[in-house]
């Protein structure tokens, strides 16, 4: 015997669907076997599959959590994006804010003006560190710094956005590069008219290049807001898809905000 489980398909992130980041929601009545979600992000195949439930102990609207093809994850932004534009505009829920529990604490999402989403997210404040011995060979040349966080990331600074756009990362050299994936940033340009770019690279788990990356801007958004002396900043992660993300800091928290769209819809079915 068979379930079936509805499935989404939402670009989060960007105002057009096949840009931003592409995220699958499952929504379920109760949480699957943590392998049956694995296969199903596995067979998704894409950089997050979230699975959503009512939350059963009254500390938030709803549970959450996120699966990489390869493994489950903590925080992912762009997954937690989608999975409240699907509440809000296919499962008709009546809500300014959603509340969900996660590896990360509780995460609140808010509808603003727009058609904006809100997402009030942790800080992961980075630190400067020693470079890595590997980095001038994952990326193909020196970094201006080397930052890690405390959510295990590691963050380069080059000197420009262009550097950022037309880098070719060594993947082997990443991945041993640290636990939790490397964020590329520098300063906006003339091109892309934002105060920051980055890209991220996180082949542990199974993706070498994310498409627009929601956690890494908690380790961004704190790094800029102290360079660049403000608290509201524009982002721009220029992977090929390439999508948006507004960061404002507020005090040990960032709220990062953006728009997502639905792709597809349709059912998963689950062998019993």
């Amino acid at each position: 015997m068979k379930t079936t489980i509805p499935l989404y398909q939402i670009d989060a992130f960007t105002r057009e669907i096949f840009s931003g980041n592409p995220a699958a929601v499952c929504p379920c009545e109760n949480w699957l076997a943590d392998e049956v979600m694995q296969q199903l992000a596995a067979e998704n195949n894409l950089s997050e599959t979230a699975f959503v439930t009512p939350d059963k102990t009254g500390a938030a609207d709803y549970g959450l959590r996120w699966f990489t093809p390869a493994t489950e994850v903590d925080l992912c932004g762009h997954a937690t994006l989608a999975t409240a534009w699907v509440l809000f505009n296919e499962l008709g829920v009546d809500s300014k804010t959603l509340s969900f529990t996660t590896k990360s604490g509780v995460l609140t999402v808010t509808r603003s003006a727009g058609d904006v989403l809100v997402m009030d997210f942790p800080l992961n404040t980075p630190r400067p560190a020693p470079h890595h011995e590997l980095l001038p060979q994952a990326l193909g040349g020196p970094a201006q710094q080397f930052w890690t966080a405390p959510n295990g990331m590691s963050l380069a600074v080059l000197n420009t956005a262009k550097a950022v756009r037309n880098l070719t990362p060594h993947m082997g050299a990443v991945a041993r590069l640290g636990k939790k994936g490397l964020i590329v940033t520098a300063p906006g340009d003339e091109t892309d008219a934002v105060d920051f770019v980055s890209r991220y690279f996180a082949p542990y788990a199974g993706i070498d290049e994310d498409p627009v990356t929601g956690s890494a801007h908690t380790v961004l958004a704190p790094y800029w807001a102290k360079v660049l002396k403000k608290d509201d900043l524009h982002a721009r992660q220029v992977s090929k898809r390439g999508g948006d993300v507004y960061c404002e800091i507020q005090g040990g928290r960032v709220l990062l905000s953006g728009h997502a769209v639905l792709y597809m819809k349709g059912e998963a079915h689950i062998p019993g």
